[in-house]
């Protein structure tokens, strides 16, 4: 089983009946697995149980007001005293109030690690600077109760980016895919710099992976997780294949001139999604034209008048 099977299979057999002798918090709990793991975003292998991997779930409750400390050290306890060994993972040490990753949780203490708000209310500063990865792991994994509601009424806020903020993310690197790929690639081939060429490639490749996952309206986890997720993507997935092809290979002449064509199939790729959902007006095969465009058609100046790259 995966990790987040095995977790929801442990809370289902031993969690909820603990939870259950809890009746006055109970009301305020919610459980689930998500944050940091590949069993987070269903990545993990057998690979991944060599670390951090463990049959556990997260235990959130709200602030002291409302769950007091020598609740939360109450049911801290009655979790560290569930089973050590589960479908033949052993748990890991736990520490008092949230020392882990699984556990008990403050709510607030869980979201503000990931996004720095303490309720998922972002301002337009803070949409525009955290990293997908970040957004990723604030909304990734299952909620398997809430009985609060709470949590998932801030894991469903946060899977809505504002669309400013969306078109600023595309812009900035619909033009970094313009300068890496698209110029420069073969201009570092041309000085004969194959080093600086791969460089270019690397820079390329990371953008219009951003880009697609933009366009799928996913957040891109960390980068270790990002083409297994890319895989998975509805939309422009195919160009996982084409992404390893760029970064693996090396310059010779006649790579590089396929790398070239391939690079221009991908933002030939890209324009059509952007064209098809009216996100640029440009008209052409040039990624730098589309950055501006996508850019010129921010609502709130504000935003629009930043620097491209601002959140990139």
């Amino acid at each position: 089983m995966k990790g987040l099977e095995i977790s929801r299979s442990f809370y289902d057999e031993f969690g909820a009946p603990m939870l259950s002798a809890f009746t006055d918090v109970l009301p305020y709990v919610a459980v689930g697995l998500c944050g940091s793991g590949s069993e987070c975003g269903g990545f993990d292998d057998e690979i991944s149980r060599d670390h951090d991997f463990e049959p556990g779930f997260c235990i959130f409750i709200p602030d002291e007001s409302t769950v007091d400390r020598k609740t939360a050290f109450a049911l801290e306890r009655a979790y560290a005293k569930l089973p050590k060994e589960y479908c033949g993972l052993t748990r890991l040490a736990v520490s008092p109030v949230g020392g882990s990753r699984h556990g008990v949780i403050r709510t607030a203490d869980f979201f503000t690690e990931k996004v720095g708000s303490p309720d998922g209310v972002l301002t337009v500063e803070r949409w525009l600077r955290t990293p997908q990865y970040a957004l990723f792991e604030a909304t990734n994994g299952a909620i398997f109760s809430d009985n609060y509601g709470e949590v998932s009424r801030i894991r469903r806020a946060l899977l809505s980016m504002p669309e400013d903020v969306t078109k600023k993310r595309l812009a900035g690197n619909l033009l970094i895919m313009a300068q890496s790929g698209q110029y420069n690639y073969m201009r570092c081939i041309s000085h004969g710099e194959t080093a600086a060429a791969q460089l270019a490639v690397f820079e390329f490749c990371k953008a219009a992976v951003e880009v697609i996952f933009l366009l799928n309206g996913r957040y891109m986890p960390y980068y270790k997780w990002c083409f297994r997720a890319l895989r998975e993507l509805p939309l422009l997935s195919s160009g996982a294949e084409s992404f390893e092809f760029l970064i693996t290979t090396e310059n010779t002449p006649d790579l590089s001139e396929t790398k070239y064509f391939m690079i221009e199939e991908i933002a030939s790729s890209v324009i059509s999604v952007l064209q098809q959902r009216d996100l640029t007006k440009a008209i052409c095969g040039d990624l730098e034209k589309h950055a501006y465009s996508v850019n010129d058609s921010i609502d709130d100046p504000n935003i629009r008048n930043l620097n491209i790259f601002y959140c990139v």
